[in-house]
């Protein structure tokens, strides 16, 4: 049975109240969702709590989660990666200098090396290799390091809208790759 399929009546379970389900997938997921959360904060500690966050929002919002508009693993995902960001603005973060000497950590530039794994990886990593470098850059920049669209706007050195396009065009280029 593949994870997507396995974990969509888990899913339904969990907003029915199953614990146990919620539990089982935590225990499927915990690993790549705290990646996704520590990718964005770029600390572990931090990182635990969104994911902690995370499962909470997910137990009360389990009843939105539908099949037929994505992957559960996707969805998922999507709400640690917010979690992690409501952190990080909670925290007042801003985007890191690239200096060293002021306690920034950058992030390994192979970050998403970890997220080819698997299969799934392997085929988003090839697509996004498709891609212009703008918009592969623009959507790693707000998926894998979870940068907003002004920050990317900012680091980019390009208006906000030419940034919010150039990432539309390359989501619905992967769109098409990835179906």
């Amino acid at each position: 049975m593949d994870a997507a399929a396995d974990l969509t009546p888990l899913l339904s379970a969990v907003a029915g109240g199953d614990r146990i389900a919620l539990r089982a997938i935590y225990e499927r997921q915990s690993t790549r969702l705290f990646g996704v959360a520590n990718a964005i904060l770029r600390d572990r500690d931090a990182a635990a709590d969104a994911l902690q966050d995370a499962f909470l929002r997910i137990a009360h919002r389990a009843h939105q989660f539908d099949a037929s508009r994505g992957a559960p693993e996707a969805w998922l995902a999507a709400i640690v990666r917010y979690a992690a960001l409501d952190m990080a603005r909670a925290r007042g973060r801003e985007i890191p200098s690239d200096d060293p000497a002021l306690g920034d950590q950058p992030v390994e530039p192979e970050a998403l090396e970890r997220v080819s794994a698997d299969a799934e990886g392997r085929r988003l990593r090839n697509c996004l290799a498709t891609l212009e470098e703008r918009n592969r850059r623009g959507i790693v920049l707000a998926f894998v390091h979870g940068l907003s669209h002004a920050q990317i706007a900012a680091k980019m050195e390009l208006p906000l809208g030419t940034v919010k396009a150039w990432i539309r065009r390359g989501l619905l280029r992967l769109r098409e790759c990835l179906t």
